[in-house]
Parts: C-alpha cells; sequence; structure tokens
C-alpha cells in the first residue's frame, strides 16, 4: 500500500518525556539531535503508531504535529520515536487513473501501488541556472482563458473566486480538456495531477463524477483531503501532489498540469496551526511565514533545460468577503504570473464560466499564444478583443451616467459588441471544448460588429483575410 513513507538515515531515537498535549501538537522535552521538518512516530498507549512532523527544534525541547490528531494520547503512558530523515512519498507511473487521500494512501479500492521511488514531499528546488523560461501553448478549451488569458508550459496561474462562484465547475472541465498542442507531443504526453483541499464529500463526488464521465481519468491522479479529514493532512495534501507531478515531468517526461483547490482551507490549516503553537500572528491572524510556505509551493512550477516534462500549476482560491487585497489572494497574486478573476455580476447574469475579462491577467501569454501556425493571429485578436471589450465597457458605465441618447453611433456598437461578447465569447457550455482555433474564429465573427477602421490592433493583411462585416454574421450563434 502506498502511503507516507519514511526512509530513516539515522537510528531511531525513542522519548516518553512529553510535557504538553495541545489540539494536534505534543511537546517532548530533553531531545538530542531533532530537526525541523523530521518525520516521528508517536505511539500512542493502545500501541498505535502515528505519524508526526518535528514543527520546532529549540534547544533541547521541541514541538511535534500529529497528522491524525492526538486524540486518546496522554503524557505518562505515550512516546515519540524520531526517525532521522523527512517524509517520503511512495510514486509510480501505475498512479495515474487512481485516486488517494491527502497522505497517498489509496482510496478507490484498487490493488496497491508497486512503488517506483520514494521522493521528499518537500521536493528539490530547480537550480536557477537550468531552469527553462515557460513557454509554448496549454489549451484548455476555455475561450476566456485560450483566447485572452493564455496559459503556458511550466507556468503558475491562479484562478481568484469568491463564495457561490463556478471555481469547482471551472476545474473540473479544466482538468478534463486541458492538452499541450503545437509541439508535436502526443495525448499521452499530458498528465492531471487534482488536489482537492478540505472539500466538501458532496464537491468530492462531483470531482471524480466528472473526470470519469469525461474519461479524463485515466491520466488523472487525484488527491482527496475531505473536510472531515484531519486539518493536518491539508498541509499534505499539495505537496504529496507536486511530488507525483515532478516525478511525472521529470522523471517520465510528462507535462503535467497540477490543479489544486481550494488554497484557502490550505491557508486556514496553516493559520490553525500556528495558532495552536501560539505564534505571533501577522496580517489578519496568519502567520508571518504565509509568503514564505506559499512560494515553497507555487514555486515547484517549471520546465527544466533538456528535460521535455514540465510542471504547470492552475491554483484556485477563493477570497473571503470576495476581497482581493486578502492576505492569500494578496501573496499568491506577488507569487504566481498573473490571475484569472472570477466575476459574481457575470455569474449574477447566469454566464458561465464568469471570467472577469478586464482584471485578469497571464503574465506569460506572449510566450504562449497558440501553436505556431496561429501565433501571430492570436496575438492581433487577444488585443483587439481586449481592448474593443473594454471600450464597450467604458460606453456602457458612461450610458449609465449621462443616457444613451449621449452615446455615439460607433459607441453604440461597442456596447453591442460588449454585451455580444459576454454572451457568445465568455459564456460557454461546462462540457463545451472548444479549440484555439474555434476560440479564434469566434473572435473574429464578433469583430465584424465594429467599424473596420475601429480595428487599430489587428494587421491590415489579416483583416483583409478575416474580418467580415456585421450582417454577414448577425444571428450565427
Amino acid at each position: 500500500m502506498l502511503e507516507l513513507a519514511t526512509k530513516p538515515k539515522l537510528v531511531a531515537r525513542e522519548y516518553r518525556t512529553l510535557s504538553l498535549i495541545k489540539g494536534p501538537l505534543i511537546a517532548v522535552e530533553r531531545v538530542a539531535g531533532a530537526a525541523y521538518g523530521e518525520i516521528a512516530e508517536v505511539i500512542g498507549p493502545d500501541g498505535e503508531v502515528r505519524l508526526g512532523q518535528v514543527l520546532e527544534a529549540r534547544g533541547h525541547r521541541c514541538v511535534v504535529q500529529v497528522f491524525s490528531g492526538t486524540s486518546g494520547l496522554d503524557l505518562a503512558r505515550t512516546h515519540v520515536r524520531f526517525t532521522g530523515d523527512v517524509a517520503h512519498l511512495d510514486v509510480s507511473l501505475s498512479m495515474l487513473g487512481r485516486v488517494f487521500n491527502g497522505r497517498g494512501q489509496p482510496i478507490d479500492d484498487g490493488p496497491a501501488i508497486i512503488p517506483e521511488r520514494s521522493l521528499p514531499i518537500n521536493g528539490l528546488p530547480i537550480n536557477p541556472a537550468v531552469r527553462s523560461h515557460p513557454r509554448e501553448f496549454i489549451q484548455t478549451g476555455v475561450s476566456a482563458i485560450d483566447g485572452l488569458n493564455s496559459l503556458t508550459r511550466g507556468q503558475k496561474l491562479p484562478i481568484f473566486s469568491g463564495a457561490g462562484l463556478p471555481a469547482n465547475e471551472l476545474a473540473a472541465q479544466i482538468a478534463a480538456q486541458a492538452r499541450v498542442v503545437g509541439v508535436g507531443e502526443d495525448e499521452s504526453s499530458f498528465a492531471v495531477v487534482f488536489a482537492a483541499i478540505g472539500i466538501t464529500h458532496r464537491e468530492a463526488s462531483y470531482f471524480l463524477d466528472q473526470f470519469y464521465a469525461g474519461g479524463a481519468m485515466e491520466r488523472t491522479v487525484v488527491f482527496l483531503n475531505r473536510a472531515d479529514d484531519p486539518t493536518i493532512e491539508r498541509l499534505f495534501t499539495p505537496r504529496a501532489a507536486l511530488t507525483v507531478a515532478e516525478y511525472l515531468a521529470y522523471t517520465k517526461h510528462r507535462h503535467v498540469l497540477v490543479i489544486m483547490t481550494d488554497m484557502t482551507n490550505y491557508c486556514e490549516a496553516l493559520r490553525e496551526g500556528s495558532a495552536a503553537r501560539e505564534e505571533v500572528p501577522g496580517r489578519r491572524g496568519y502567520p508571518g511565514y504565509m509568503y514564505s510556505d506559499l512560494a515553497s509551493l507555487y514555486e515547484r512550477a517549471g520546465r527544466i533545460a533538456g528535460n521535455p516534462g514540465s510542471v504547470t500549476q492552475m491554483i484556485i482560491l477563493t477570497m473571503p468577503d470576495d476581497d482581493i487585497t486578502h492576505p492569500i489572494a494578496d501573496l499568491t497574486g506577488y507569487i504566481t504570473e498573473g490571475q484569472i478573476i472570477l466575476s459574481r455580476p457575470l455569474h449574477a447574469q447566469g454566464i458561465y464560466p464568469p471570467v472577469d475579462v478586464l482584471p485578469s491577467l497571464s503574465r506569460l501569454k506572449d510566450k504562449g499564444i497558440g501553436p505556431d501556425k496561429t501565433r501571430e493571429d492570436h496575438a492581433n485578436v487577444m488585443n483587439q478583443l481586449y481592448a474593443a471589450y473594454a471600450r464597450g465597457k467604458a460606453a456602457k458605465e458612461l450610458a449609465v451616467v449621462l443616457g444613451e441618447s449621449a452615446l455615439t453611433p460607433v459607441d453604440l456598437q461597442f456596447v453591442k459588441y460588449a454585451d455580444r461578447f459576454e454572451d457568445q465569447f465568455i459564456r460557454q457550455g461546462e462540457d463545451e471544448n472548444r479549440t484555439i482555433e474555434e476560440t479564434l474564429d469566434l473572435g473574429w465573427r464578433l469583430m465584424g460588429i465594429l467599424p473596420r477602421n475601429e480595428l487599430k490592433r489587428v494587421k491590415d493583411a489579416f483583416v483583409d483575410k478575416y474580418w467580415k462585416p456585421e450582417e454577414v454574421v448577425i444571428g450565427d450563434r
């Protein structure tokens, strides 16, 4: 059975000098040589062995965080064995198509995994000298992302959601539809690692149903940490998922897309552990080291020179009170290369996916805007669609203040374009998988609403080739 394994390098040391049990934490006195991150085995009065990790080692005193909780333990009859190594995860190519809990144990009633390697879950930093710049297009099948904020191999691109918005539906759709195009790779070279953190049983069932129904399960590794699982396990779920992703990418040379949802639950678990250790809180009660902790996860995305594999991340988080300045969203935005923001007003209009195009950004979109044969066309269409939508939204806001009669005929055309853009380009079905060519064709049809002399961000050669006036495209939807 695959499980959170340890490979002791030192002779295990065992102590019965517990001085405190509080929440998921235990304090051990008179300890020699304990190290931060070291795995410990906590043996309870009934002989049950529970895994834990050293969170603090100061002098001859250390604090151990117990993964499965401290219920049933007492100071007198509990002892702790320090293994001398960090947590490892057994990995294998046969993990594709399987479902695991947050600690890497199979929960799908399938056969045991025969490990090929055992890797430390904290990963190994990529040497900056051999880190390749993210490039090449990953097609998600979602026009609002592919057409305007493209995802690039090796990139880390978060989705900022809010309570009640369909972030989970979008995550499941991307996991089922995403693929690499334009690099001469076949479908078997692409894999998805999906990490669900602190989700409900209903959400877990939804994700699994979507993966199996969409036929994407055979290329997907799923890690599920449910809301009623130990809170501490949430800190391990993304690390276990990234460990598998790195193995598939750098050992098996796959293009791996890692989807992690919901990182807000991860940060809440981080805050809970910090409060239990009575650390001085930072902004809004979150620990001051949350930035470096998140960076240790996000920076595991990337590419290595000479290795065809890659790890790409899509991080989904829920902004409390839709506050983009909240520490979780704020720090995530600092570390990652852009953000896709979901809009509550668009969701209220019944538009799915409710991607708010104007504040959304992919800083690496110019490096991955479609395969070579559509690259220049993609850049032109992307810039023109964005500029026209921004002008249309500005005209609609002006009409609210001054009335529609204050708008010029050209302004009214941009207003019409903005409405049609939301209804046809942004809106698509939950199982609708658009190719990049279909997205570009749709963009050109929408530009037929606008006068030709207003297409200032598109080369004349492309206008001559693709642009058609409105009467050709009206009612084409």
